[in-house]
């Protein structure tokens, strides 16, 4: 029997690499997304749509922001097959140059005032173009790194995806901070707004930048020497690992926990409708510190995964989480600026990490390599696209006025992270399975001792370079 160790990408070097540039592409990325999904709850109703029907309004742009991932199933079927054809590093560049471009048109949008209806027309065509380009970003970066990574430290490499997704957060919500606070509101309404969509143009140059140096996966190089490259991996996909697809669908319902954090609890806190009168830069500290503490527990957690597992994180996390979901609304159900941001910073910074740190090792280690971009950007995106209409759905059954928001909305979130748990549950577990058998469903995992003393031979080397 061969050493496991045998069929794993070689090169410190590389895997090093590959994790910076998917820690960076990501995070230049998920920057451009995540200022439309700031905007969308603070800005939009405001500029985009009638001002005479305040919950109308406020309904209306948070479904532009759900059209967004309308999209993604769709950009997961085309870019997955670029991706598992065409490679890794291909992919990411499509996605991030279709990604730059929407958003910097989104900043030189008219508004509803100047041109009616057609400002919103053009929003949600912007907004279905960045929901194509980001689907393939996770599931592209995810497969680069783990393929690039060493045995034994592929939840640790992999994490680095998601770390830049925060770190993307971070800086989408720093640049609307110092606008929204030195900013006379007039002024912030009228142009301040479209300034961090127009600086994606430093997104789409240091992204080509960086990506464009990074190698394609052994895996994937192997696989076209070979001759073995799928004609058609989304056939291969839904044929031999759909159950698998099915599963991350219902595990990636997690999103849930973003959406009541960043979306619904933004509306919440901020919108007059609401009556609860947090000022827009004080909220917007709530996710910036949450995902500044995320930043720094991702790499903790996705190295936990190496040592113990994918799916015991996975489950913690969703369902601590989904808890935790009743206080932050309670918190910013009475207004105590404190205590939402310490629920914050348990519920997204630290529990919900579980969840967000491991899935990018998770996901891509239960599919094999021929389909694997495609498989999971389609099952996943299917998952987020569902949750990312929830926040209508939330403002349509707690509305402004509404009584026990917190309770109603918490239900429904736990119950959504429930469902995720349980997908996780019944998966197998994958973090002892070598490269070459991921994604086989009678792939023999590598026995305890023998996996504890090759990850921590990988450690000492890692030590010594």
């Amino acid at each position: 029997m061969s050493n496991p160790q045998d069929h794993e990408p070689k090169g410190r070097h590389q895997s090093k690499k590959a994790a910076a540039s998917g820690w960076i592409g990501s995070a230049l990325e998920y920057y451009d997304f995540f200022i439309y999904a700031t905007a969308a709850s603070l800005i939009f109703p405001q500029i985009f749509f009638p001002a005479g029907n305040p919950r109308i309004a406020i309904i209306a742009s948070l479904a532009t922001y759900g059209v967004g991932y309308v999209a993604r199933p769709i950009g997961a079927f085309v870019l997955g097959h670029w991706g598992d054809t065409r490679g890794r590093k291909h992919v990411l560049l499509v996605c991030m140059f279709l990604m730059g471009f929407s958003t910097i048109a989104v900043g030189l949008l008219p508004t509803y005032q100047q041109v009616g209806l057609l400002a919103p027309a053009l929003l949600v065509v912007l907004r279905l173009i960045q929901g194509f380009a980001v689907a393939g970003e996770i599931s592209g970066a995810s497969s680069m790194i783990l393929e690039h990574a060493p045995f034994g430290r592929r939840g640790f490499f992999a994490s680095f995806s998601l770390q830049g997704v925060q770190a993307g957060q971070i800086l989408a919500a720093a640049v609307f901070l110092p606008l929204a606070h030195f900013m006379p509101d007039d002024a912030f309404l009228s142009y301040g707004w479209r300034i961090p969509f127009l600086l994606s143009f430093i997104v789409i140059v240091a992204g080509y930048i960086i990506r464009r140096e990074v190698d394609e996966t052994p895996a994937f190089a192997a696989e076209g020497a070979q001759g073995e490259r799928p004609k058609s991996p989304i056939v291969e996909a839904f044929t031999n690992s759909w159950a698998d697809m099915l599963r991350v669908v219902c595990a990636a319902l997690m999103n849930v926990i973003p959406v009541v954090a960043t979306i619904f609890g933004a509306a919440y806190a901020v919108q007059p409708a609401y009556g609860i009168g947090f000022q827009k830069d004080i909220y917007l500290w709530i996710p910036v510190l949450g995902n500044i503490l995320a930043v720094l527990v991702i790499p903790f957690v996705g190295n936990l995964s190496d040592r113990v597992g994918r799916k015991p994180p996975l489950i913690i996390g969703a369902l601590g989480s989904g808890l935790l979901s009743f206080g932050y609304l309670y918190a910013i159900s009475i207004a105590n600026v404190p205590l939402a941001i310490a629920m914050s910073l348990l519920m997204w910074g630290i529990v919900y990490q579980g969840y967000n740190a491991v899935f990018p090792s998770f996901y891509p280690e239960l599919f094999p390599t021929r389909s694997r971009v495609s498989a999971m950007a389609i099952s996943q995106n299917v998952g987020t696209t569902i949750t990312a209409l929830l926040p209508a759905l939330f403002v349509a059954v707690a509305p402004p006025g509404a009584a026990n928001i917190p309770m109603t909305i918490g239900a429904i979130t736990f119950a959504i992270t429930a469902i995720s748990a349980i997908a996780v549950f019944s998966a197998r577990e994958t973090y002892r399975i070598h490269l070459d058998d991921l994604g086989k469903r009678d792939a023999t995992p590598v026995p305890v001792q023998d996996y504890q003393r090759m990850r921590a031979q990988t450690l000492a080397e890692a030590k010594l370079a």
